[in-house]
């Protein structure tokens, strides 16, 4: 100590310790068990300190799922380079994504699956975070789209719901790397692309699916 006096924690520092312990014991206990005794025990302060700071329990879990959303966003955003070939802007999404969710499994828990399935006011939350990822997509395939001869009669329709396959898509194997031992944010990023772009570069070269005997794939799309 210098001069008797102990440093005060600033806030922002001490709400960072009551949302990084709020994290980890919901993603391990869920929200509904999660004890806010625990959460004050683990972040080394008393519990009327955390209702002081974050009002409410529910308050408490929308902020941890709004730290985690930005978080992620950001990391995704940050990792883009506009002036890149649109697949190659998507891998690195891609690949920012699963390092992102492999490194803080604990917070995508968080968002994805406790903020899901506990009511609408948190899975809004949740649902805010895909619709911006889903949007980042949609404007990337349509650019690829807008700069091929043979991919201008797809319809904004039909680059969203492929903005929204490819979306939920990552979200699953995001959950099966956080599941699964030894699956690396690498081997999501490329399972992902092969499963996506592969199909994305056939539609951008004018080479659309259509079922057997059915003449036109125009057919099957309206």
């Amino acid at each position: 100590m210098s001069g008797g006096r102990t440093r005060r924690m600033p806030r922002a520092e001490r709400e960072r310790q009551m949302l990084d312990a709020a994290v980890e014991i919901i993603a391990r206990h869920g929200y509904t068990a999660a004890s806010m005794d625990e959460i004050a025990e683990l972040a080394g302060v008393s519990k009327p300190l955390v209702y002081l700071y974050l009002n409410s329990k529910d308050d408490l879990f929308t902020a941890c799922i709004r730290r985690e959303a930005a978080a992620l966003t950001e990391a995704v955003r940050a990792a883009v380079r506009p002036a890149l070939p649109a697949d190659r802007q998507l891998w690195d999404g891609v690949r920012a994504f699963f390092t992102y969710t492999a490194g803080h499994p604990d917070g995508w828990t968080v968002l994805h699956l406790q903020a899901r399935t506990h009511g609408p006011r948190f899975a809004a939350e949740a649902d805010a975070v895909r619709a911006e990822m889903t949007a980042f997509v949609t404007r990337l395939i349509a650019t690829a789209a807008r700069e091929s001869r043979d991919s201008r009669d797809l319809s904004a329709q039909e680059i969203e719901g492929l903005a929204v396959a490819l979306v939920g898509a990552a979200e699953s194997l995001a959950d099966r790397a956080n599941a699964t031992p030894g699956v690396t944010a690498a081997q999501s990023s490329a399972t992902l692309m092969n499963f996506a772009w592969s199909g994305l570069g056939n539609l951008m070269s004018g080479n659309h699916w259509a079922p057997p005997g059915v003449a036109s794939p125009a057919a099957v799309r309206r």
